[in-house]
This record gives C-alpha cells, structure tokens and sequence, in this order.
C-alpha cells in the first residue's frame, strides 16, 4: 500500500487541494500557474494538470459547499490521481492544502490509497505490473499526527479485508481463514479463538454443520474481540458470514455466471475482520466481538438435500428447502451465539441475496433490522460520511409469515418476491437484542475498477462500521 505521511516539504511531484476562493492566496502557484488553473477551473474542470519542466504538479479543486457528495468526489479524484502517478513511474507525491482544508487533502489520500491496492500474490512476474506509488506525503500545518495514524490503519484496513475476498478458496479454506485472522490480530492487538470441528458440535450448531456436510474441509467458528482497557460497558457483536465457497450444495447454482465469483461469499467475514483490525489499530475506546461461522457449501456425497430438517444451537428446526439459502442457516448459529455477551447491539453482514442486488444493485447495501430509529439512522449518517450508502428495508410481520413451515419451526425460503426482507425476517427470529442486519450482496465483490473501488474485492463495511463505532461510542459516552 502507499503509506500517508505527514510533512512540511513538497516534492517536484505534488498535487494542491484547495477551493477557487483560496487560489489567489496559495504560495504553492505561481501567477502565471494560478492563471492556468483559474481558467481550467471556469471551463468546468476540477482535476488539473499545471505544465511545469521539473516535475508533475497538479491542482484538485472542491466546491466551497462541504458535503459527503464533495467528500467522495474527491476521493474519486484521488483515485484518477493514483492513476496518473502511477503511469508516470513516480514512487511518491506530496498532497498540499492550506491550512482549515484538511478534510478536502484526506478525501484525496484515501481515495489515492485505495486506488493503489493491488492483489500480484498469484501472478509470477508481479514485479513489473505493481505500482511505483509507495508513499503520499501530506502537507497541511493543521493535521495531526493521530488523524494521519488511523488513516493508514483504515487503509491497512480494508486492503487485508479484500486480500482475504480475492484469496481463492483452494487457499482460503474455513480453517485457513482463521489462521488469516489471528495472525492480522497479533499484529494489531485483538484476540482471536477459532473454535473446530469438535467444539461447534458441542455447541450444538447446526446450521454450520449441515451447511459443511458436503464439503471435504472441516467448518470454523472464528471469534474475535478487541476491548480498550479504559471501556466500561456491553461490546457490540459484529458477525460475518464465512462461505469460503458457494457452489450452492444440491441446489447447484447455474454456470456459467452466477458461480463464477462465489469466493466472495465470505465479504461478511472478510468485513468484520477489517473493521476490528481498523478498531484495534486505531485503539478506539469500545469493546467489539467478531462472530464467523466459516465453511465453504458443496454438493460432496453426504450433502444437506431439499427437504431436510436441521435444528439450530437454540433448539428451532428449520426445513431447508433450497440448500443455496445456505447463509442464513450459518448465521442463525452465530446470532444465538451473540447472547453470551449480551451485546448492546449486533450488526452482521452477509453476501446474502440476489434479491438485495435485483433491488438496489451495486452502489449501495440493504438495511434492516430491530435496534432503535436513533441507532439505524446514525449507521446510516455512516454510510454517507463513507459513501457505503445503506438502504432501509421495513421489517413488517407479513413478510415473516413467508418462513412458516408445515412440518418444522421455520423453513429457509419464502415467496419469489422480497428475498432480501424475508432472510432478514427468518435471522430475527433467532435475536434478542437490538440488531442490525446488512445485506451486501451488491458492493461486496465488482467485476471492474469502480474509482477507488478496484477490481474483486472492495472490503465494503470495513470503513462503514469504523466510522460508526468510532463516533458511536463517542456519542454514547456523552449521554
């Protein structure tokens, strides 16, 4: 990744982030380059290159009206940037702003930053196709060093969340994917207790266990937990759904398409991974527990069949009747699971539904759940501060009446209509707390570069619930 850092020198390759009132007071333009840039600025651009024989300089110019569209345009920006430093073979670039314009100079970074991420593990000459950019250095006397700090952690962040979604599940198996996690969190400071086999079956989960049935690689119940030594009060269960692989068990998935990138069914657990690195990283003040139920859903010998009757770890039998609604099953599990904390509140998030995507497609995710208005709302403001924008689906009784079964407590489909709202109906049931469920089916995994959103993996949620739970526990502190 392309570190940030704090400086007071500029290099020949810089770019100046400012507003056009600003312009003629800069000393980083001359007259004639301050001309150059106004004129660019009238005919509607706000990416500039300015001509100078030394190095590359450029000019990135917001509106004076600060909002999240502002904030993620010029993230965008940045992510053009990257691509130019990028082709022009430079292994730096100084960001500059005035002073009171930190907030347009980190937009810019971050969007640079993630732009930069890069997955060459599998390619065998990776060294000529990686990018030169190696540092970004920030200029701005009012920035703070912390603020600089937990920038990177977030980038660190969210580079280790996609690693783990683009990683193959021939690598990434179930157990594998704990490994991964433990490993990142000795490195930042959480704990992580992978639970096999043995242990899930004396925890009674059923949901995972018929899940891995078909599958020749043994399940995981992966657990993490950060808590800052100075938090007092209940964590928030953040719990992730762990398919490493969704062939869809018996109910094949068609191909060629909708198998093709079932690697990324396990973003869920991919997210809640990063945002705890970013979390524990940053030593915010809270308490978090990582719940991900891990295994991969294949149509082996002994596979859970249509029409087989499981029983998850609380007791409630479910009718399975379509094995590819595998993720709910798992989840289930993890859900019961969060009692043992009496959480303040859950969030999971999970590749979950067609229906989701169908709905709302890829540039935003599907909300629901039971936690308060306040609660819900200040995830959303989240979701804009970090432009992984959530939709808010009702969460009406009608629609659970769909999961009533004949012949068990629950079954795992409803109608043809609705997919995304009657999974989050049949999760509830196995709640009792306040809960949020993210359906991100759509953003999780992208088939091209979308700005800063590169190809495969996003690591959407990571950045979605540091904000949340970074400026929640704030809030709440001060109730």
């Amino acid at each position: 990744m392309a570190i940030l850092t704090r400086s007071k020198l500029i290099s020949k390759n810089f770019v100046f982030v400012s507003s056009l009132k600003n312009l003629s007071k800069t000393k980083y333009l001359s007259a004639a380059e301050k001309q150059w840039v106004k004129a660019k600025v009238d005919l509607g651009e706000s990416f500039i290159e300015v001509p100078r024989l030394d190095g590359k300089v450029f000019a990135i110019f917001s509106s004076d009206k600060w909002n999240n569209e502002e904030q993620e345009k010029l993230r965008a920006i940045g992510a053009q940037l990257c691509g130019q430093i990028n082709a022009n073979k430079s292994d730096s670039i100084s960001i500059v702003a005035d002073d009171g314009k930190e907030r347009e100079l980190l937009a810019v970074a971050e969007g640079t930053a993630l732009a930069n991420y890069q997955f060459l593990k599998y390619l065998t000459h990776s060294s000529k196709k990686k990018n030169a950019l190696q540092k970004i250095e920030l200029v701005c006397q009012s920035l703070n060093d912390s603020t600089v700090a937990n920038y990177n952690h977030l980038i660190n962040a969210v580079y280790f969340s996609r690693d783990l979604v683009n990683e193959p599940s021939m690598f990434l198996t179930a157990t594998e994917f704990g490994k991964q996690i433990a490993k990142a969190g000795k490195k930042v400071g959480y704990q992580t207790t992978v639970l096999n086999k043995k242990q899930i079956e004396k925890e009674k989960m059923g949901g995972l266990l018929a899940v891995n049935k078909g599958s020749v690689e043994p399940p995981t119940f992966i657990v993490t937990e950060y808590k800052h030594p100075n938090y007092k009060g209940e964590p928030i269960v953040l719990v992730g759904k762990g398919v490493v692989f969704d062939t869809g068990g018996l109910s094949l998935k068609p191909t060629p398409g909708s198998m093709d990138e079932m690697k990324c069914d396990m973003a869920g657990g991919a997210a809640v991974a990063g945002a705890i690195f970013a979390l524990a990283a940053s030593q915010v003040q809270t308490h978090v527990v990582g719940l991900i139920p891990a295994t991969d859903n294949r149509p082996g010998m002994e596979a859970l069949a249509p029409q087989d009757i499981i029983t998850i770890s609380d007791g409630t039998t479910v009718e399975v009747l379509n094995t590819d609604a595998e993720g709910r099953l798992i989840l289930a599990d993890a859900l019961v699971f969060a009692k043992k904390w009496k959480p303040k509140l859950v969030i999971d998030l999970a590749t979950l539904t067609g229906a989701a995507v169908r709905a709302i497609g890829s540039y935003a995710t599907a909300m629901m759940g039971t936690a308060d208005g306040e609660t819900m709302s200040r995830l959303e403001e989240s979701g804009f501060n970090t432009w992984e924008r959530l939709v808010r689906f009702p969460m009406w009784s009608d629609y659970g009446d769909e999961m009533k079964s004949d012949i068990a407590d629950l079954k795992n489909l409803g109608g043809p209509n609705a997919g995304q709202i009657t999974a989050a109906k049949f999760l509830e049931h196995f709640t009792s707390y306040p809960w949020i469920h993210l359906d991100i089916a759509g953003p999780a995994y992208i088939s091209g570069n979308n700005a800063y959103r590169t190809k495969g993996g996003t690591g959407v949620g990571v950045r979605l619930l540091f904000d949340f739970i970074s400026n929640w526990n704030t809030e709440q502190k001060k109730k």
